[in-house]
């Protein structure tokens, strides 16, 4: 249901693209992000989660397609480990990553199986690639009454997939999956109801708390995905 496309400012911090807690608490539960293991995030927006996690001490490189928000990344956290590129190809080498990222990236990619061989290239054998999404069977909901139509919202959000939809895309690229139990319904949430759907949202999410609804449901899919040998 909630997918961050327009930005959120606070006087504390950058233009937030995505559920930063919830997205932290998924990287916490999959266990993959142990010392020493060498990371790639892609679509880091700002930067806030790569700076976290440089700030923890991981060995992480971002690729961003957006230079004015690596330049708003700069104003607010300097120099960080991150690059401009310009399309699905990733500038590294082969098998260069124990860990692939993505938070709010995969809807927006035309070509979504170009973008899945080259997580696979990149990462090792055995590699991870954690990944949240927006579920399309509640996000087609949300964005068409964000919009107020039935069409406006494909254009951005390209590759929408349902749970299975994603489950088995990975797997015709040579990944086994599994999804994580995170909960998303925070500040950030609240205010993104709020904003687009005023007080009948929040009703809504008071009603019926998107947390409590079965996998295949839940308004963000969250997934770990290992690179088959």
């Amino acid at each position: 249901m909630i997918e961050d496309v327009e930005h959120t400012s606070a006087p504390a911090g950058p233009a937030q693209f995505g559920n930063l807690a919830a997205n932290a608490r998924f990287l916490e539960l999959s266990g993959a992000l142990r010392p020493g293991t060498e990371i790639l995030e892609i679509g880091s927006g700002t930067g806030s989660l790569l700076h976290r996690l440089v700030e923890q001490g991981h060995r992480i490189r971002g690729v961003e397609i957006n230079g004015g928000l690596i330049a708003e990344s700069r104003r607010w956290y300097g120099e960080l480990p991150l690059q401009l590129v310009d399309g699905v190809r990733l500038p590294f080498a082969d098998a260069s990553f124990d860990v692939v990222l993505s938070f709010d990236v995969f809807e927006h990619i035309p070509d979504s199986d170009a973008h899945l061989a080259e997580v696979r290239r990149v990462l090792r054998p055995g590699g991870h690639y954690l990944m949240q999404t927006p579920n399309k069977w509640t996000n087609v909901v949300f964005e068409t009454i964000r919009w107020r139509s039935f069409t406006r919202f494909r254009a951005d959000h390209c590759s929408l997939h349902t749970l299975r939809q994603l489950t088995a895309r990975l797997r015709r690229h040579g990944f086994t999956s599994d999804t994580f139990d995170v909960p998303v319904v925070n500040a950030f949430f609240r205010e993104k109801v709020r904003r687009h759907l005023g007080t009948p949202g929040l009703l809504a999410v008071r009603l019926v708390n998107p947390d409590r609804l079965p996998f295949w449901l839940r308004p963000n899919l969250y997934v770990r995905a290992r690179k088959l040998r």
